[in-house]
């Protein structure tokens, strides 16, 4: 099966729920699950053996998790080819919740720091304010020549490992102009992700891919060169609550922060 019907057949974040299980380009078979996990629930110690017949997407569900969080636990790739007599873990490895734990941890220390803090005349200094900075590891090198896809309020951030945070939203108004983050080909364009909308994801290379959720309208198809900075759809609010963009970029078919390869603006 072709990499893109394995992407959507195991459906992505939060996609914007559980949205985008993000791979490789060809054609699109889109499965519509009313009950798609939204937000996975981990079972701490629990695994599933694979079964003739079973796949990713049938597993993940009826585990409450979502398919793209079952394929990053159990470090299955793209195309998420998965074996009868398989074992597949039901939460992520004990290694990321010490990193998760450890992150936490660095973060209260930092913060009772800056509150105990204080200059030789014994009065408390307070901690200077700065910016948000990305989240996540240190960012893969990327020859793609990022672009802002869309003008607008940046209203939420991506957060690692936070199945309903896997990319950005951009606020603006019904119609407004969603363009190319970059030169590639158009591997989706459809509304058969659960909790995407209206949803288009272009393929840049072997290893980039973006993704563009909640428009009013797609204006393109797939198979179809696009051109950074290109209109490809318009502005809306299908699958959210009001008219916003929400946008992935995804390396190997696991999501980056977007803040750390776009430029400045």
């Amino acid at each position: 099966m072709p990499p893109i019907r394995r992407l959507a057949r195991i459906a992505l974040v939060p996609a914007v729920a559980a949205m985008l299980v993000l791979a490789g380009c060809g054609t699109s078979k889109v499965y519509r699950e009313s009950g798609s996990a939204r937000t996975s629930t981990p079972r701490p110690g629990q695994t599933v053996t694979v079964r003739r017949g079973d796949t990713l997407y049938r597993l993940a569900m009826s585990n409450g998790i979502s398919p793209l969080d079952l394929a990053v636990w159990n470090g299955i790739q793209p195309p998420y080819t998965i074996y009868p007599g398989q074992t597949l873990r039901l939460h992520p490895s004990s290694a990321a919740a010490r990193r998760s734990g450890a992150t936490a941890g660095r973060s209260a220390t930092a913060a009772g720091a800056a509150r105990a803090s204080t200059d030789s005349s014994g009065r408390t200094v307070q901690p200077t304010k700065t910016p948000p900075k990305p989240t996540g590891p240190a960012p893969v090198q990327s020859a793609v020549p990022w672009r802002w896809p869309a003008d607008g309020l940046l209203v939420s951030r991506y957060a690692e490992d936070d199945p309903t945070r896997q990319g950005i939203g951009l606020a603006g108004s019904a119609g407004q102009p969603v363009r190319a983050a970059g030169d590639g080909v158009i591997v989706y364009s459809g509304s058969g992700l659960v909790g995407y909308g209206e949803l288009v994801i272009i393929k840049h290379d072997e290893q980039w891919l973006s993704a563009y959720g909640h428009n009013r309208s797609r204006m393109v198809s797939e198979g179809e060169r696009v051109r950074a900075g290109q209109q490809i759809a318009e502005m809306g609010r299908t699958g959210a609550d009001r008219d916003m963009l929400h946008f992935e970029i995804r390396y190997n078919g696991k999501p980056v922060d977007p803040m750390r390869y776009l430029p400045q603006r």
